[in-house]
């Protein structure tokens, strides 16, 4: 009797007899021999159907077959050094469960706005499916990293009365008969459970209002945010390194055959090993001086900055010590430099931009009340924010990743909208 599997397990059933439900992906044929080449999520293998060897029923149903009609396939699994996975499937029997019809997506060239509109097949195709196992194994990478080094996982509200950072680039609903807005960081309250759980992070959606058209902009994204109580700024970038050199590293151990789908020069990821190069803020400025750039001191970086900035190094380059006016209210100055903030963003090489932004947060209470001020921050609506430095401050950081410019960067692709499963941009929401 067959044994049902899934093709990436064909490797334990070499000779035996197995059921496999699968869609066509393509088919050709040579005379009196088929060549099916089926998927079923897990994987890519050949199914082959020679006329002498089935029915004539089994022949004919293996003809009818169309793009991405779903069967249940019967065969034996044999070894075959040419095919890209190692095995082969000789067909016995054919279980047709439905044949499609006129399959919107075909072999030819078609336009992104085309293949956006229809993202629930677009998934489909070997490069779409490639970066979602891509990003699945980025996921399990990141959790795997903080789980091993003590922290511990707490979710954040996404509805929210304010905002980490302001409320001018949020999505504003009402929660019955009060303001509220969608989350654009889990910071504020990651913060809180690090003062009870010591090291934490947050996993989660998180959505910004801003009309961006960029090829690294999305409106609903996934953030890691990591916050560390007893942590200072120079020990946050140690763990940020360690931690990016864990998720490239564990994506090339984990996914060779999806980098290749995506064809991305795995050579670029190889050399990801902390530490990481630094400059500070004012060394960039300096430097895009010398490139060109008029941008003068105080202003924040665009993405022609950072990808000028980031071809210098062949890895993740921290830029630290930016301007406090240009950065998040609750970031610490340097001691002995007030005007710029103990903060870096991680730039990515490869011209991705910034896919971390850390910071060692305020920990007096006075002068958080005085950027409450300077912010026009409602103390009412703040004062738990407020009451973290009351009650037992303590010297505490913390970072943000995106996660799909972290995938974008490490599968090399143009744009983030290929990164997430259904993007939201500017103007789509469907489907």
């Amino acid at each position: 009797m067959a044994v049902k599997t899934v093709i990436r397990q064909v490797n334990e059933h070499v000779g035996e007899q197995v059921v496999i439900g699968s869609w066509l992906n393509n088919k050709r044929s040579s005379g009196k021999i088929q060549f099916l080449q089926l998927r079923d999520g897990t994987g890519y293998i050949q199914a082959v159907v020679v006329k002498n060897e089935v029915s004539e029923e089994t022949w004919n149903k293996a003809k009818s077959l169309t793009q991405e009609s779903s069967i249940y396939v019967t065969g034996v699994i044999r070894e075959e050094p040419r095919s890209k996975s190692g095995y082969e499937m000789t067909v016995t029997d054919i279980e047709i469960i439905q044949l499609t019809e006129n399959y919107p997506i075909t072999p030819k060239e078609h336009g992104v706005d085309f293949l956006m509109d229809h993202r629930h097949l677009w998934l489909r195709s070997s490069k779409q499916r490639a970066i979602m196992v891509i990003r699945a194994e980025i996921i399990r990478a990141v959790q795997e990293f903080f789980d091993q080094n003590g922290f511990t996982l707490v979710d954040p509200p996404i509805l929210t009365p304010t905002s980490a950072e302001g409320t001018t680039n949020l999505f504003h609903t009402k929660y019955f008969e009060e303001d509220a807005y969608l989350t654009q960081s889990g910071q504020l309250y990651m913060e809180a459970a690090a003062m009870a759980l010591g090291k934490v992070y947050s996993f989660g959606p998180t959505f910004r209002a801003e009309k961006s058209k960029t090829r690294r902009h999305l409106i609903e994204f996934w953030m890691i945010e990591p916050e560390m109580a007893f942590t200072d700024h120079e020990e946050s970038l140690k763990v940020q390194e360690n931690f990016i050199t864990h998720v490239v590293q564990s994506v090339l151990k984990n996914c060779r055959a999806e980098l290749e789908a995506v064809g991305r020069d795995v050579s670029k990821l190889e050399g990801i090993q902390a530490p990481f190069p630094r400059i500070t803020y004012d060394e960039a400025i300096e430097y895009l001086h010398t490139q060109g750039f008029d941008i003068p001191w105080g202003e924040d970086f665009g993405a022609p900055h950072e990808t000028a900035i980031a071809e210098r190094y062949d890895k993740p380059v921290f830029i630290t010590h930016y301007p406090a006016g240009i950065k998040a209210f609750y970031m610490k100055p340097d001691p002995n430099r007030p005007e710029v903030v103990l903060c870096a963003d991680m730039i990515a090489p490869e011209g991705y931009g910034e896919i971390i932004g850390g910071s060692q947060r305020i920990d007096d209470p006075e002068l958080m009340e005085e950027r409450f001020k300077e912010h026009n921050l409602s103390p009412e609506t703040y004062q738990w924010y407020l009451d973290l430095r009351k009650y037992g401050s303590v010297p505490h950081s913390g970072f943000g990743l995106g996660l799909e410019r972290t995938v974008a960067w490490i599968c090399g692709l143009d744009h983030v909208r290929e990164t997430i499963p259904f993007p939201r941009m500017l103007y789509r929401l469907y489907p």
